[in-house]
């Protein structure tokens, strides 16, 4: 069995459902990195999202981008504001990965409406580097509560092709955010844009407890809660992919949940949702992250 593929809106590209998260190799040593990449490629994962935010996961993993670039739809981002460092930034992150031009190059981590405001010098940097052929597509991603009208509104402003957001059970609880998110995904649908779904898997914040896993919030790590994390994000109409969670330990269990999917009813997911009012929310990310 290998990764279904969707396509990804206006791109074009037939993105595997489970998308490779480069912030797994945000510590993690060369062979960690090596053996996580020949697993997800094994499975049919034919895309990877990665940052030069995440650690040292440009540097560890730049050789394997580079070396299986012609079958890799490679996204990167940058969290920069600037116009010259946004520019800085994305040649570097090309001289990294070894590659000519990324497929898609995202404004990273928009929270809300405010810093969305803050980020029309980067917008605007990272269209021009796609008529440069930098880039052949220009998307946004964040994660926080603010992060579904901020990008409704940046679809809007901008010629955006892609989204990344939370698309998790407990996020869904929230009604505000549940009711950004379906606005998003209707004007997603009508413009053909793109939608990836990250934090899939998420269950709480650390709190005080020890952190037993890489994330900055806990995520579930039994096969049998990631399963149903997996059914219920990629049964969300309107996400074509989720991204791989930020441990390498806990890839080849998502990868499985991935490979296994089978939608899940309506009625199971609104179940899920109201179970899930009862953890605590891992947002805002400014007073929960670990």
């Amino acid at each position: 069995m290998t990764l279904s593929t969707r396509r990804l809106g206006r791109t074009g590209h037939h993105s595997s459902v489970a998308v490779l998260g480069g912030a797994m190799f945000w510590n993690a040593s060369e062979a960690t990195t090596t053996a996580a990449f020949e697993a997800a490629l094994t499975a049919g994962v034919n895309h990877v999202d990665i940052a030069p935010s995440y650690g040292h996961a440009e540097i560890v993993a730049g050789p394997l981008v580079a070396a299986h670039r012609a079958q890799l739809f490679v996204g990167e981002k940058t969290g920069r504001r600037d116009p010259d460092g946004v520019r800085a930034q994305l040649e570097t992150s090309l001289s990294r990965l070894g590659c000519d031009s990324f497929d898609l190059y995202q404004v990273h981590g928009v929270t809300g409406l405010d810093d969305l405001d803050t980020r029309a010098g980067a917008f605007e940097t990272i269209l021009r580097a796609r008529d440069e052929g930098l880039t052949r597509f220009v998307g946004i991603t964040g994660h926080d509560l603010g992060t579904a009208a901020a990008q409704l509104e940046a679809v809007r402003r901008y010629d955006l092709d892609t989204v990344m957001l939370p698309v998790y059970p407990r996020v869904l609880a929230d009604p505000d955010y549940a009711a950004d998110l379906a606005a998003l995904l209707r004007e997603c649908a009508r413009r053909d844009v793109g939608v990836m779904a990250i934090k899939v898997g998420a269950w709480r914040p650390w709190g005080d407890r020890e952190k037993t896993a890489l994330p900055w919030y806990e995520p579930f790590t039994d096969p049998e809660h990631l399963h149903r994390a997996v059914r219920f994000t990629l049964s969300t109409p309107g996400v074509h992919a989720c991204c791989t969670p930020g441990d390498p330990d806990l890839l080849p269990l998502v990868l499985a949940a991935a490979e296994a999917y089978e939608p899940m009813p309506a009625d199971e997911r609104a179940a899920l949702v109201e179970e899930s009012a009862a953890w605590d929310l891992i947002f805002p990310l400014e007073a929960n992250a670990r």
